[in-house]
Parts: C-alpha cells; sequence; structure tokens
C-alpha cells in the first residue's frame, strides 16, 4: 500500500467503485475534457514527500545533463520546408533527466508507479479502455526524474507519449512555471500554422500552472505544445516522470532516447517505430 507516500484518505485510488473514488474521477475527466490537464494538489503527503527528495536527491548525480537545440519535435533539420516552418526552428535546451534504471522497485517513485492501483485510476481518470492503454516499455524512460538547475528550462515541444503523469517533487526557488496550449494538434493534423504562432510569440492561448510540491499532474502532452520557464535560485527543481503509452510495447525512438538520455539500448532499436499514430515524433 502508499499510505507512507500517497494521501489516500483524500485520493483514494485504492477504492475504486466507491463513491468519493467516482467522484475524484468525474472531477478529473471534467478537467481533462477542458484542456487536456488535470491536478491533484497534495497528491502526495509532507511525510511521502521527505522519502521522494532524498531518493532525487540520490540519483540526480545520475542525470544525463544535456546543452543542445532541439525544435519541438526533437527531430534533425528537415530542409524540404522553409526556415520558418515549425520543423526548422530550434532553441537552446538544457535540462537532465534521470534515466529510469536508477530507480528500485522499492524506491518511492517506482512503488507509486507500479502500485496495482495506479494504472487503472489514471486510465479510467483519462476515459480510455483497457486495450488502449498501458505502461512505457522503456526501461530508461518509463519512471524518470526531471532535474533543472538555475538557468535551465525547457523549450516549447510536444511529448512522445499521449499521456504524461508528473509529480512535483521539489521547486526552485523561483520560475519554473508550466505554460501549455490545450489540444494544439491532434493524430490527424499536425497543424503546423497554429504552431508557428505560438513560436512567434503569441500567448492567447497559452495556459500557466504553477505545481507545488506532492502535486500530481496529468496531461496529454502529445498534443499539447508546451514548455518549463527557466528556474532561477541554486536550489534545483525536482519532477517525477510517469509515463502511459496506447499502443503495448511502445519503446522511445532511437535519437529522441539518444537526445535526453546520452545512450540507446538494443531494446530502443528493435521497437523503433512502434507507434499508435504518424506524427513526426
Amino acid at each position: 500500500m502508499l499510505h507512507d507516500l500517497v494521501d489516500l484518505g483524500r485520493y483514494p485510488i485504492d477504492c475504486p467503485g466507491s463513491w468519493a473514488y467516482d467522484r475524484m474521477i468525474g472531477d478529473l475527466r471534467r478537467d481533462l475534457d477542458h484542456d487536456g490537464c488535470a491536478v491533484l494538489p497534495g497528491f502526495v503527503h509532507e511525510a511521502g514527500l521527505e522519502h521522494l527528495v532524498q531518493e532525487a536527491e540520490a540519483t540526480a548525480p545520475q542525470a544525463h545533463r544535456s546543452f543542445n537545440r532541439t525544435n519541438a519535435y526533437f527531430t534533425k533539420d528537415d530542409p524540404r520546408f522553409g526556415v520558418a516552418h515549425p520543423l526548422r526552428r530550434f532553441y537552446d535546451r538544457s535540462n537532465a533527466f534521470v534515466p529510469a534504471d536508477n530507480f528500485t522497485k522499492d524506491g518511492p517513485l517506482r512503488r507509486i508507479y507500479e502500485f496495482e492501483g495506479f494504472l487503472p485510476f489514471i486510465r479510467t481518470a483519462l476515459n480510455e479502455p483497457e486495450d488502449r492503454f498501458f505502461r512505457y516499455d522503456d526501461p530508461l524512460a518509463d519512471v524518470i526524474i526531471n532535474v533543472v538547475e538555475e538557468g535551465q528550462g525547457f523549450p516549447w515541444h510536444f511529448d512522445t507519449n499521449n499521456y504524461t503523469v508528473t509529480l512535483a517533487i521539489q521547486n526552485g526557488e523561483e520560475g519554473g512555471a508550466f505554460e501549455y496550449v490545450p489540444n494544439l494538434r491532434s493524430a490527424e493534423d499536425e497543424n503546423f500554422a497554429d504552431v508557428a504562432s505560438v513560436l512567434d510569440g503569441n500567448m492567447a492561448r497559452v495556459r500557466t500552472l504553477e505545481l507545488q510540491p506532492g502535486d500530481l499532474q496529468i496531461f496529454r502532452g502529445r498534443y499539447s505544445l508546451h514548455r518549463v520557464a527557466p528556474v532561477k535560485g541554486s536550489r534545483k527543481r525536482y519532477v517525477g516522470i510517469f509515463s502511459f503509452v496506447e499502443t503495448e510495447g511502445m519503446c522511445g525512438g532511437v535519437e529522441r532516447t539518444r537526445q535526453l538520455y546520452g545512450r540507446v539500448l538494443p531494446h530502443h532499436h528493435k521497437r523503433e517505430g512502434l507507434r499508435g499514430d504518424q506524427l513526426i515524433d
């Protein structure tokens, strides 16, 4: 059980079918339908946060730190398009991810991810059928921690996975706001024109979210363009990321995996191209 980590009284993910569970699911579905994002404030209680911060501090030295230029799709430059096309707009990215193989089964982050009631809870909140919702089959990326240090952030991008579930563990002293544009593209339409508008600085559809330590966020990041503002101050920002996908056996692409984690395993080559849509990334 997760009593030592999760506020199960407030968020009874261990009691499916109960009145409180159904009410919680209804609230989450309303928010997800509205803008592709839902937040459970204080999902992890204060005592649980202590364990998560300790794990984050212990594993942070194993983070792959990269400083390069990427577009919103984590692809290479494509000269077939004009220089103003979103595929050809590259931005500085300075970030760090602790790969999944650093988190043990008895550690707090993986205990939450692999708790028997967690996947059904997330799947039900997203209103997805059992045959289209699975844990990410990626040995480097199913459970990770994003480490952000002073001056670092994450430029505009789309996620590889349909659904990303994040857990705020520790905030920086300033900055680190999460900004997103709900449902900017779909599985059938890249919507390059509106993507370009946001990249040009049009903030009309941009929403800003200030997550607090312990908050759980469910986000449809594959279709919503999003970024993290630079962090200020000496304290690191830690965010745990739990990944779920719509295709059983789906794994991260080779190029993107190399960028984010600094290495690629035979598993990634074997699963390359196993996706449920034809989007670029």
